[in-house]
């Protein structure tokens, strides 16, 4: 790896040309705004955001951090250079099972360069933007890694789980029904016992990837992430609740969640695009301890409507784990997977195949829409033959058109895996959706008389635009390529 810490991933980004410094903005409306602009914007840098009215120089947000390929790859450790095949297939190697490596415990380390305790304890004492207008308050948890314990075993998981700003001593924590952290947290409630929880607000970029993956049952991605990286994390263990807080994080807020006490949280603008699960009450951490390195850095990563930052880098790593998830299940012939941004890589995705024998086809669909990586709120996977370009919008829509008909192609999987953040189901019924499935290969019957298709393969034409893309640069690149 070329870095060691959040602080060290932003000097190789800046060694690259893509980090902008941004001085001025207000947390109000500009940092939003800003991020907004970048994640709908391709190829833009990331950025850090810095003299932020109120608050002290050197208290800092970071934005956009892994919007590019390129930055991708370095926060992976791979060749910013690299394809999107070979770093989905190099992402897939360094996450073979038995690579993962335990977390080092040691005493100290950067971000117990400042710790604050009960009435020092000043949640406001951080830069939280207002990311939307009408969010229902400053989000100081969107790049967050939130830490809890299995009460019953030794696992520990990190998440992302939003972190909305109550007051100075009082922050909400939202985990969406299903997911690992909620499960421990519930079980913890079902006993009436407070749940320890760590919120940390700032941690290299690769940490906090792991936390948005599906890591496998039982991985802490503390563990899944040190086997990227070749090198355990360092964490120290923190004195109120006892849980391993990365040594190098920025901000760290540390507190239980109890049963009984809660507020209204949200609303918020979501990866869906919608302020689609309003507002409700959700369990309040008073945060009884916060620890911070000297300027600190919030990690920015709000929900916008797609694609934003997560999708961009998503694209190629849920795709990957989508690719493998299809072969464990023993589906054969799988030759790509795509989950497409557009669908914030969870509602629209495309398999592509070898066609072996009738049901194939149905087979790859329906265990790409339930498997761990397509089950939770998605939409509808499309399954395509290996001539089709799965990254291609275009290409995926041509064979549904083409090559799919309504009365034979449409298969529907009824209460499915949903959550509050479906905006397509009514709000009093929120909790299973619907997945349809499009067969948009060509009919196994009579597959060999199916009309031949004009134009390259998806190989084909990334071969073609590696040798010739230059023809499409602007004028002056054209000019500099020819001399």
């Amino acid at each position: 790896m070329q870095y060691h810490d959040l602080r060290d991933w932003i000097e190789r980004v800046r060694d690259l040309g893509e980090l902008r410094n941004v001085r001025g903005a207000t947390w109000e409306e500009d940092i939003g705004r800003v991020t907004e602009m970048l994640h709908h914007t391709d190829d833009s840098p990331a950025v850090l955001f810095d003299d932020i009215p109120g608050y002290p120089s050197g208290f800092r947000i970071l934005a956009n951090a892994n919007a590019t390929r390129q930055r991708l790859a370095l926060t992976l450790g791979l060749p910013v250079t690299i394809e999107r095949r070979p770093l989905m297939d190099r992402f897939l190697e360094l996450t073979e099972k038995g690579r993962a490596l335990p977390a080092r415990l040691v005493k100290d380390g950067p971000v117990m360069e400042n710790v604050m305790k009960g009435d020092d304890v000043d949640v406001l004492r951080f830069p939280s933007p207002q990311w939307h207008p009408l969010d229902g308050g400053r989000y100081l948890g969107t790049g967050v890694v939130d830490i809890l314990k299995d009460p019953d075993s030794d696992w520990v998981n990190l998440g992302t789980y939003r972190v909305m700003v109550h007051d100075a001593k009082r922050v909400g924590v939202y985990i969406s029904p299903g997911k690992h952290g909620r499960q421990f947290r519930d079980a913890y409630f079902k006993r009436k016992a407070p749940c320890p929880i760590l919120v940390v607000c700032g941690v290299d970029p690769l940490l906090f990837i792991a936390s948005t993956l599906e890591v496998p049952q039982g991985v802490s991605e503390y563990d899944w992430a040190g086997g990227i990286r070749g090198e355990a994390y360092e964490v120290i263990r923190e004195p109120v609740t006892g849980l391993p807080m990365p040594a190098s994080a920025e901000i760290v807020l540390a507190g239980f969640l109890h049963h009984d006490k809660s507020a209204p949280e949200g609303p918020f603008g979501e990866w869906t695009g919608y302020y689609a699960s309003g507002s409700r009450a959700e369990p309040v951490l008073e945060v009884e301890a916060i620890y911070h390195r000297n300027d600190p850095i919030i990690l920015g990563v709000p929900p916008n409507k797609p694609p934003y930052e997560p999708h961009r880098y998503r694209e190629y790593l849920r795709s990957a784990l989508l690719l493998r998830e299809l072969k464990a299940a023993g589906v054969p012939g799988v030759v790509d997977a795509h989950c497409f941004g557009v669908g914030g890589c969870r509602l629209l995705n495309a398999v592509s195949i070898e066609q072996r024998y009738a049901g194939h086809s149905r087979q790859a669909g329906h265990v790409a829409a339930m498997c761990r990586v397509g089950a939770y709120l998605g939409r509808i996977v499309i399954v395509v033959d290996e001539d089709i370009d799965v990254t291609d919008i275009n290409d995926v829509m041509w064979a549904v058109l083409t090559r799919s008909d309504p009365e034979r192609s449409l298969d529907i999987i009824n209460r499915a895996w949903s959550g509050p953040l479906d905006p397509a189901i009514a709000p009093d019924v929120k909790g299973h959706n619907s997945r349809m499935i499009i067969d948009a290969t060509r009919p196994w019957e009579w597959r060999d008389k199916f009309p031949i298709a004009i134009g390259p393969d998806a190989e084909t034409k990334r071969e073609t635009r590696k040798k010739w893309g230059h023809i499409l640069a602007p004028q002056a690149a054209r000019e500099t390529v020819a001399r």
